[in-house]
């Protein structure tokens, strides 16, 4: 730690790195950009003729479910990335920390309470399902890496006992 990364921000750059070299982020990258794919062929062929034959009301509700599944996988893409390009060498860890590469949008990504929904064609429904829980996943993941990495600071026994002799003798 001479290069002046305190113990926080050491432990924070090891758990970043750790996960980008794992399977576990290899599955998650894979399905991120499965699910792009897929919902960006839907949405420009068999979706765009479905919405084509919805009521008023259910094709506003399309619309705003759409453009919240594409916020939605556009900030989990992004995050997935910012984590392939710390795997790849392109970025440090620390650089990964930045506001700007967490996950964002929550408010938007969060799944919306539409009354037409019922309505809406079964594969936006699913695809709808399936990003939630994606985003759900790496939301998990955002907060664990760089949030709770942050809260968790490992206990030190020794130091602990050591504290503790010192107040019983008054050291």
């Amino acid at each position: 730690m001479s290069d002046g990364a305190t113990p926080t921000t050491a432990r924070r750059a090891d758990v970043i790195r750790d996960f980008a070299g794992s399977e576990l982020f290899d599955r998650t990258f894979q399905e991120g950009m499965d699910l792009v794919e897929e919902t960006a062929g839907y949405l420009d062929g068999s979706g765009r003729q479905e919405s084509k034959l919805l009521s008023r009301n259910a094709a506003l509700a399309y619309a705003a479910e759409s453009m919240r599944l594409t916020t939605r996988l556009m900030q989990v893409a992004s995050w997935l990335l910012v984590q392939r390009a710390v795997r790849e060498g392109d970025m440090p860890p620390e650089g990964a920390c930045d506001d700007r590469y967490r996950l964002g949008a929550e408010d938007v990504c969060r799944p919306g309470a539409t009354k037409a929904a019922e309505e809406l064609p079964a594969g936006l429904l699913t695809l709808l399902d399936r990003s939630e829980r994606l985003y759900e996943r790496v939301r998990h993941l955002d907060r664990r890496m760089y949030v709770e990495a942050d809260e968790a600071e490992p206990a030190n026994p020794v130091a602990d006992h050591m504290d503790r002799l010192r107040s019983a003798f008054g050291g």
